[in-house]
């Protein structure tokens, strides 16, 4: 991504994560900007995922944990 491409903004990281964020810039070639950019990205695209999971199962029956350990048991699983 192109500096003009993007919104310039500051923020602030751990020494030791900066630290091994720039060694893997310099390892792939890869500028700091556009790692934090795909680190970002995947986070907001895991979260979507999740959430729709979510959604998926909202309808689905609650059980407590004690009452699935007793499922499993009964059934043989455990």
């Amino acid at each position: 991504m192109l500096a003009a491409e993007g919104k310039r903004t500051t923020i602030y990281l751990n020494h030791d994560l900066h630290r091994a964020l720039k060694l893997k810039a310099i390892e792939t070639s890869t500028s700091l900007s556009e790692l934090v950019n795909r680190a970002v990205k995947e986070s907001i695209i895991e979260d979507h995922e999740d959430n729709k999971a979510f959604a998926e199962r909202a309808n689905e029956e609650l059980i407590s944990y004690d009452a699935m350990i007793r499922k499993l048991k009964k059934d043989g699983s455990i």
